[in-house]
């Protein structure tokens, strides 16, 4: 691994490559015309995150980088108590350098189930971790990041998110099954953050198979309806609209019903309309489908 230091702060970034010559010079070049990133921020979760990646880029004939990312306590631009926290978990995770190994040997041995694979380089971020997954998703229009893991995963997800507004894949805790755009399920509600989801992920959605809305709705003016069917006119897309009511379940578990009855393999939503810590405390949407989901998100804020 090469690793060069950009600044005072001594954040670092490098890179690890199949054909060292033909490497870019750090993580800015890699990722700099990656149309997806994939983070790998937690050994568990690393091959998962691939190979959904994969699939979504053969999708709409896109191209990858892969990065490890992670939080290095002497790089952090925060408290001393945040420094010394991470250290502790240093502790029971290992370092940050031994993670990236880690992943290394997991991306080195997926690369070779596939020839297409073969030139694809991993890029490894280290140092303060919003700098990082600033850096690295920059230019990306679509990142694939676990929500589940260890702590790197978990402050990556919810950068990714909140900070710099992407459109996220997530995997599913349960490991992916494949076969991502076979039936694409979206859990519809009218408003800015639903939108602007469906819009940033219309490439893929083209490109599904199948595409059901779903409306969740309890009103009879049918405004969810009419709204779904204007969304999908407007960006092309021939989808099945579906209208049900939640019959005192939540909405959450009414979508991941839904979707398990028709073998949605992939659900698309406007995520956290509250916010982050709000959806925690009050369970909703998305955190319901984060926690419960068994096939892949598709979401952003």
């Amino acid at each position: 691994m090469i690793t060069t230091t950009t600044d005072d702060r001594n954040w670092s970034q490098g890179f690890s490559a199949s054909h060292a010559g033909a490497a870019p010079r750090n993580v800015r070049d890699l990722t700099s015309h990656a149309d997806i990133v994939v983070l790998l921020p937690d050994p568990a979760s690393a091959q998962t995150c691939l190979d959904l990646a994969d699939d979504a880029a053969d999708a709409v004939q896109d191209n990858i980088a892969a990065v490890h990312i992670g939080a290095d306590p002497l790089s952090m631009l925060v408290s001393a108590e945040e420094i010394e926290l991470q250290m502790m978990r240093d502790l029971e995770e290992g370092s940050t350098h031994e993670r990236y190994e880690h992943v290394r040997q997991l991306f080195e041995e997926w690369k070779l189930h596939a020839p297409h694979r073969q030139d694809l380089m991993l890029g490894d971020c280290q140092g303060d971790l919003r700098r990082c997954v600033s850096t690295v998703c920059r230019n990306a229009s679509l990142v694939v990041t676990p929500y589940r893991g260890n702590l790197d995963a978990r402050d990556a997800f919810h950068d990714v998110l909140f900070h710099e507004g992407k459109l996220v894949l997530v995997p599913p805790a349960s490991g992916y099954r494949g076969h991502l755009l076979d039936h694409v399920l979206v859990g519809w509600k009218p408003h800015d953050h639903a939108r602007r989801t469906m819009v940033a992920a219309r490439p893929w959605l083209a490109a599904t198979k199948r595409i059901t809305v779903l409306c969740v709705d309890d009103k009879p003016n049918r405004h969810y309806e009419k709204s779904a069917r204007e969304i999908c006119h407007q960006l092309g897309l021939d989808a099945e609209i579906v209208v049900t009511s939640s019959s005192g379940r939540s909405v959450g578990n009414t979508i991941l019903d839904f979707g398990a009855s028709t073998n949605a393999t992939c659900i698309l939503i406007g995520a956290f309309k509250h916010g982050y810590l709000l959806e925690l405390l009050l369970g909703r949407v998305t955190y319901r489908l984060l926690s419960h989901a068994t096939i892949p998100l598709l979401m952003s804020h």
